[in-house]
């Protein structure tokens, strides 16, 4: 099976005696030092480009605190960190590039969407894993399997995200089309297997540093350096807390599903309320219908990423959308009530 084998397994393996193997902490870290040594690897390039993003932002988080600290830039910093870093990437990462939820009018609109806030998370570190995250979701393979532990999930970009090394043309050609929605620039063959990864480090550092600049630019001109250092240094806070979120959407490896609430019975994710109301992130409505606009269905179940997407097809701005509200309440919340 294709998605199998798109992920590199790191040294300890993901599969053991017929089961998930957890391994111990000592080995996520050593496995993590050595996914992040660029000396080692060239091909590691892109573990440290996702850690050295996420670290650098203490910077301005730290020129905040000790040099521009207000009430209000905390509240709005923290707005930004949660409501608007956390709806963007459920509307970017989560329902555009993965599972294609919809569709742009053309790529300059997608180029605009792709732009929307601090870049911070490469597109392919995201996309390809979760691919395989939904495939075998809490199963060996999956990237950030719950049953791992905390660590092994909150490590995960570096020790199991990164595509295969080895692929042959054929399953990197087909690897490829996973992307091919994105606007991202991939490499040939040839570059894949100097560099490891579908992206390249010249664009892909580019895209990152023009989009800094932007958004520095646009920061400062609203608010100088107070602003600058609030929204960037809050955008570390997001770039952390993301990487914890699966675990938790998993209930931590407990069944924490409610009857009435979590309908997915597949896995045990979960609909939390702050992920949901801050991000859209209804994660056991999403695990059970994984490709719709929304994951927000029931009354009380905000979904800015919706409320933005639907704006954005009353604009004209997307083609073709996919809406499962209506099979939700149909299959599941009817028929409960029935």
């Amino acid at each position: 099976m294709f998605l199998e084998r798109v992920l590199e397994p790191p040294s300890y393996g993901f599969l053991r005696n017929g089961g998930l193997y957890v391994p111990k902490k000592i080995e996520i870290l050593s496995e993590s030092f050595r996914k992040l040594n660029i000396f080692k690897s060239k091909k590691n390039w892109l573990s440290l480009l996702s850690w050295s993003v996420t670290l650098s932002f203490s910077i301005p988080l730290y020129y905040f605190f000790t040099h521009y600290f207000s009430w209000h830039l905390l509240v709005l910093g923290f707005f930004y960190s949660m409501v608007g870093l956390g709806s963007y990437g459920t509307f970017w990462f989560h329902r555009y590039c993965t599972h294609r939820a919809f569709q742009f009018k053309n790529s300059f609109v997608r180029e605009i969407c792709r732009n929307l806030a601090i870049k911070i998370i490469p597109d392919e570190t995201y996309i390809i894993s979760h691919h395989v995250h939904h495939r075998f979701s809490e199963k060996p393979g999956d990237p950030y399997n719950v049953h791992g532990g905390w660590l092994y999930c909150f490590l995960a970009d570096i020790n199991h995200q990164g595509i295969r090394r080895d692929l042959s043309q054929k399953e990197y050609k087909q690897l490829c089309k996973l992307m091919n929605n994105t606007g991202v620039r991939v490499n040939t063959f040839e570059q894949y297997l100097k560099w490891g990864t579908l992206c390249h480090p010249f664009y892909t550092v580019t895209h990152f540093l023009l989009n800094w600049l932007f958004w520095f630019a646009c920061f400062y001109t609203l608010g100088g350096m107070p602003l600058v250092t609030a929204l960037f240094g809050f955008a570390g806070v997001w770039a952390v807390g993301v990487r914890t979120f699966n675990y938790d959407g998993h209930g931590g490896g407990k069944d924490l599903r409610r009857e009435g609430i979590d309908f997915n019975r597949a896995d045990l994710s979960v609909n939390r309320v702050w992920p949901g109301y801050v991000a859209g992130e209804w994660h056991n409505n999403h695990h059970l219908l994984p490709h719709g606009v929304r994951s927000g269905f029931l009354p009380y179940q905000l979904d800015i990423p919706w409320l933005f997407i639907f704006l954005l097809i009353k604009l004209g701005f997307i083609s073709s959308y996919r809406d499962d509200k209506e099979a939700f309440l149909r299959d599941y919340v009817r028929v409960q009530k029935n």
